[in-house]
């Protein structure tokens, strides 16, 4: 049965100097739109923060207070520069323990090759609950709808289908939100702007995107994305009001 409750929106925290001195260009934003539309699901924000500790427990501090599901990538291995498991932890306001499960999984997968900096690995926030990894098995963890994975794709994507489809399977719905555009030639926005505020007004539910294009065209693409039925409806009155404004 589908959940009654509102859709929460989906945040993402990309973190590592790497991807802000170009060293490194990210993949996960690409991979989580595709991974979250195949489950009718859409991202609302993401931010891209270096490895500082001060700037990860403040962006944190603001997500926790925010009712967002939020997985963060990068910065819970065991080197001096993975930071993020202590500033969740000092975001929360809770110490680090040593997670009995992800010893558990640390202990099972490294054998006699364990010492004690890989234990380090399995240190949450009080309270959290493990993430499975499923390519080498040092889990990540979760608390309060934030959900943390290893920087590496290869473990931070299936991570990640995990947590969508065990703990926000009720949001899922293919084809819960479609969109449909219109391109428009010989035109620019300034005299649709009337128009989009009048659609708007009768389809507040629908989201209405304006992209003009910057290549010397005159052409602006009108986009409305939301419930199958308002979209089709909406795109039906947009039309009759180009028309009405064509004269």
């Amino acid at each position: 049965m589908m959940n009654s409750t509102p859709i929460p929106r989906f945040g993402l925290i990309l973190i590592g100097d790497e991807l802000l001195n170009g060293r490194k260009q990210d993949a996960h934003l690409a991979a989580m739109i595709t991974r979250f539309e195949e489950r009718g699901l859409e991202l609302s924000w993401v931010r891209t923060i270096a490895d500082e500790g001060e700037l990860i427990t403040q962006t944190l501090t603001q997500t926790f207070a925010s009712p967002d599901v939020v997985f963060s990538f990068g910065g819970i291995g065991a080197t001096p520069d993975d930071l993020t498991r202590q500033c969740a932890a000092a975001a929360l306001g809770l110490d680090l323990a040593l997670h009995r499960e992800a010893e558990a999984e640390i202990r099972s997968r490294l054998g006699s090759r364990l010492n004690p900096l890989h234990l380090r690995m399995g240190e949450f926030p009080v309270g959290s609950r493990i993430i499975p990894n499923p390519i080498n098995g040092i889990p990540g963890f979760a608390i309060h709808r934030h959900h943390f994975v290893p920087g590496f794709p290869r473990m931070a994507w299936p991570m990640v289908e995990w947590v969508l489809d065990h703990d926000y399977v009720d949001y899922q719905a293919a084809n819960r939100t479609v969109s449909q555009t219109l391109v428009l030639t010989d035109t620019s926005e300034g005299p649709l702007i009337p128009l989009m505020e009048l659609l708007l007004a009768e389809y507040p539910d629908l989201r209405l995107a304006c992209l003009p294009h910057a290549d010397g065209r005159r052409e602006v693409e009108l986009s409305l994305k939301g419930d199958p039925a308002q979209v089709i409806a909406g795109m039906s009155r947009l039309r009759v009001l180009l028309q009405e404004l064509a004269g």
